[in-house]
This record gives structure tokens, C-alpha cells and sequence, in this order.
């Protein structure tokens, strides 16, 4: 690395050594580092906050999805709160991550925010007061003996010149005395000329050793006014260090969700929830409900009347406002229970089966179809709707095999109006269909 000193100029630096003209620059520039490590913290705080926000918000939305879809569906009993429990635990997770977005972008953001801006004091003509008052610090403390290093460059160069012409004035002198042709005279000059060469020698080297002597002489005050400039940049530095060590203890508390109490609640709660599911008290509220259990009005002999007439009428009516056909007035335990693979509504538990239920893969919700994924044994039929072209708003990553993924601009037509749960059904112009939030997109005016 050569840097030269800038009231030295032509000195270079021979070695890394931070004694070294100018290489105390390394030690400025972390000054600058730390800002922009300030910088950088921030902006790996603010990306967790948004990986948070948005965990939360899919939490959020899945569990009001399954929610629904749950309520809608044929589960029953205490398997179904088990079920619910589920759903409810994400909405609390999502909430403490919210909780957890909130502290990392209120609390340690604005922290380190705070602690840059009064740390670090930016100059009207660029760079930070710390930066100039460092530098200006070693370039003081670099002067004196830079000038003294300067001489003694100086006086070294002048030195092994005079050596290097005193070995070319005896070389000649030697090989003239072999050369005949030259006269007393000529010989007599290049002697003096090596005379001349050594006296040079000795002042070049007087001088030489006279400037490294008042170098090494003036290294010890050099060398304590580095160090303490070089201290107060380490204090500095010190500080900063110490500070990013407490910021980031206090991100690793507020990402434990472990310590939180609220959050081992949770926990206890759904495991309570699930160990609550009692599969024989399910089946027998589904015996009593929609099984032999169910109180029946069994055909007995009646005796013929004016008002026979009437009285089967009023019965035929009440059968058919119940829904409810009999085909015999004998039925098993099986025949009974096997009603239970037809759809039944959460809200309508207290409610009687239509009797004339089909086992047909068009009636089966459970179908294998829809066991496989290929389709939403919940959904409800959506009336069809005009086709219209929509622009997404923003990106989408479709978290169902049924949903579509876009990017924020991209274009496809609504095919279906939006229905209770805020969805909509679409169709890209890759011709692959399926649903979508309906507040993702604008229609194109």
C-alpha cells in the first residue's frame, strides 16, 4: 500500500504499518463505517418488521378462511372446537407478531435512528465533524515527524549518490592506469575527482546519519501523539460497539416469543382444546341427534273416521315441511348412522336429514376429487358474472392449489363476482383459472 502525506509529498509508504505515513487513514475511515453500519442495522431491523407483519397477516387471513370453511363444513362436536382451536391460536400468534413488528420498528429502529443522529454530525461541506476532527488529529500529530522523515529520505538519496559516484571515479581512475595513452596530467584530474567523491561521501554521510539521528530523537513524541489520537478514535468506536451490543440484545428479546407468557398460554390453551375432543361424546350427541337416538312417530293402527282424512293430511304436510320421507318402519343402527357421510351445515346440527340423500359422486362433498386437492368441498356454487379486466394492485403468491399468483401491474379478467369471504375468481391470460383476494385488484376503467 503507498500513500504519501500531503506535506511530505514523494515520502511512500514502504510498509502496512499504521506508523507509517498516512496509513492512519484506516482508522478515520471506520469512523465513517460505523454511520453506515447505523445504516445497515436499520434497514435489517426494518426487513424482519416487515417479514412479521406480513406472517401476521397471513396468519390472519388463513385462520379467518378455515374459519368459515370449518363452520361450513360437516365437522361436529368437540372436534370441531379442537378444530376452531387451531384457527384461533394462529389469530393470537398474529397478534404477537404484530406486537413483535411494532417493538422492532418503535423501539430499536428509532433507537439506533436517535443514537446515529446524535452521534455522528454531519458538515455543511460534506462528510461528519468526527471524520475532519480525527484526521485533522493524526495529520498534527504526523507533521514533525514526517518533516524529519522527509530530511532523512533526502539526505539517504544524497548519501548512496555520493557512493555511487566515488565507485565510478575509482573505476576510472583504475582503468586509466592501464591506458598509455593517457598523459600525467589527465591522471592527476581523475585522482582528484576520486578525492573529491570521498569527501563527499563522508559530509553526505555525516549528514545522513546527523537527520536519522533527529528522527529517532523526535519517533517517541510521534509515536505517543499517534496513540493519542488513535485512542479517542477507539473510545469512539468503543461506544458504538457497546451500543449495537445492546440493540441487538434487546431485538433478540423482542423476537423470543419463548419468554412471553401469553405466548406458552396459547399453547396450553389449544392442547387443552384438543385433549377436550371426546370422539364418544361426539358420537353420542350425533346418535341423539341424527341417529336411532331420535324420538319417531312409529305408524300405529288407526281405526277409520269422518276425520281419518284430515289427520292424514295434516301428517303428510308435516312430512313433507320436514323433509323427511320414510321408506320403513324398521331401520337399523346402520342404516341410521349411515346418513352421517351427507353434508350437514354446523348451525344445522338440531336439524333433520332430507331422507332422499345420494351416495353419488355428485353429491359427495368428500369425493375423491376433492380429497385430492382438485377442488374446495366447501365452496359454494358462484353465480356467474359478466367477465371484466382487473390490474392487480399488488403481489400475490397464491398459498392454496385453488389461487392464483401476480405481480403488482399485471392484468387478467374476473370471471366471477366476489363472494362472502372477499374472493373472487379469475382467469390469467396463460388461461389458468382460479380465485383471488378481490381488494388485490382494480378494475382497468
Amino acid at each position: 500500500m503507498s500513500v504519501t502525506y500531503d506535506d511530505s509529498v514523494g515520502v511512500e509508504v514502504s510498509s502496512d504499518s499504521f506508523w507509517e505515513i498516512g496509513n492512519y487513514k484506516r482508522t478515520v475511515k471506520r469512523i465513517d463505517d460505523g454511520h453506515r453500519l447505523c445504516n445497515d442495522l436499520m434497514n435489517c431491523i426494518h426487513e424482519r418488521a416487515r417479514i412479521e407483519k406480513a406472517y401476521a397477516q397471513q396468519l390472519t387471513e388463513w385462520a379467518k378462511r378455515w374459519k368459515q370453511l370449518v363452520e361450513k363444513g360437516p365437522q361436529y362436536g368437540t372436534v370441531e372446537k379442537a378444530w376452531n382451536a387451531v384457527m384461533s391460536e394462529a389469530e393470537k400468534v398474529s397478534e404477537l407478531h404484530l406486537e413483535v413488528k411494532g417493538s422492532l420498528m418503535n423501539e430499536d429502529f428509532e433507537k439506533i435512528k436517535n443514537w446515529q443522529k446524535e452521534a455522528f454530525h454531519k458538515q455543511m461541506m460534506g462528510g461528519f465533524k468526527e471524520t475532519r476532527e480525527a484526521e485533522d488529529g493524526f495529520r498534527k500529530a504526523q507533521k514533525p515527524w514526517a518533516k524529519k522523515l522527509k530530511e532523512v529520505e533526502a539526505s539517504k538519496k544524497a548519501y548512496h549518490a555520493a557512493c555511487k559516484e566515488e565507485k565510478l571515479a575509482m573505476s576510472r581512475e583504475n582503468n586509466s592506469k592501464a591506458d598509455p595513452a593517457l598523459n600525467p596530467e589527465q591522471l592527476k584530474k581523475l585522482q582528484d575527482k576520486v578525492e573529491k567523491c570521498k569527501q563527499d561521501v563522508l559530509k553526505t554521510k555525516e549528514k545522513y546519519e546527523k537527520s536519522l539521528k533527529e528522527l529517532d530523537q523526535g519517533t517517541p513524541q510521534y509515536m505517543e501523539n499517534m496513540e493519542q489520537v488513535f485512542e479517542q478514535c477507539q473510545q469512539f468506536e468503543e461506544k458504538r460497539l457497546r451500543f449495537f451490543r445492546e440493540v441487538l440484545l434487546e431485538v433478540q428479546k423482542h423476537l423470543d416469543l419463548s419468554n412471553i407468557p401469553s405466548y406458552k398460554s396459547i399453547y396450553r390453551e389449544l392442547e387443552q382444546s384438543i385433549q377436550a375432543a371426546d370422539a364418544v361424546e361426539d358420537l353420542r350427541w350425533f346418535r341423539a341427534n341424527h341417529g336411532p337416538g331420535m324420538s319417531m312417530n312409529w305408524p300405529q293402527f288407526e281405526e277409520w273416521s269422518a276425520d281419518l282424512n284430515r289427520t292424514l293430511s295434516r301428517r303428510e304436510k308435516k312430512k313433507a315441511s320436514d323433509g323427511v320421507t320414510l321408506t320403513g318402519i324398521n331401520q337399523t343402527g346402520d342404516q341410521a348412522l349411515s346418513n352421517k357421510h351427507s353434508s350437514v351445515s354446523s348451525y344445522e346440527k338440531t336439524q333433520s336429514y332430507p331422507a332422499e340423500w345420494s351416495d353419488e359422486e355428485a353429491n359427495n362433498p368428500f369425493s375423491s376429487t376433492d380429497a385430492n386437492g382438485d377442488s374446495n368441498p366447501f365452496d359454494e356454487d358462484a353465480s356467474s358474472a359478466t367477465e371484466v379486466r382487473v390490474r392487480a394492485l399488488y403481489d400475490y403468491e397464491g398459498q392454496e392449489h385453488d389461487e392464483l399468483s401476480f405481480k403488482a401491474g399485471d392484468e387478467l379478467t374476473k370471471i366471477e363476482d366476489e363472494d362472502e369471504q372477499g374472493w373472487c375468481k379469475g382467469r390469467l391470460d396463460n388461461g389458468q383459472v382460479g380465485l383471488y383476494p378481490a381488494n388485490y385488484v382494480e378494475a382497468i376503467q
